[in-house]
């Protein structure tokens, strides 16, 4: 399963996702506001999108409305308050991801 995670820069909860999972699933990770956004192709490789928070899922509609409404868009709901491989960080997202993907996340 092809997994992308979008964060705002790209910086820690998304790349911090990718490295985490990347032996379950075939990761990427994108950010929304950084000098290089994610682009269509990222979006259309994905077979499902992890988003950190709500308002990233609608930024996504808005960029890509017609891939918007042919994928899997989940959210996680981690808050931007981590920094990059923060063991806080990674323990809430294996709570989150254990949540969605049960059994293939410990």
């Amino acid at each position: 399963m092809n997994l992308l995670f979008i964060c705002n820069q790209n910086q820690n909860r998304s790349k911090t996702a990718a490295k985490l999972f990347r032996d379950t699933f075939s990761t990427q990770s994108a950010g929304l506001y950084n000098d290089k956004p994610v682009m269509e192709g990222q979006i259309a490789w994905a077979d499902t999108i992890i988003v950190m928070e709500d308002a990233q899922r609608s930024e996504i509609a808005k960029r890509f409305p017609k891939q918007y409404l042919r994928k899997r868009i989940l959210s996680l709901d981690i808050p931007d308050i981590y920094h990059y491989n923060q063991p806080e960080l990674i323990e809430a997202l294996r709570l989150k991801m254990g949540e969605l993907f049960e059994p293939l996340v410990k």
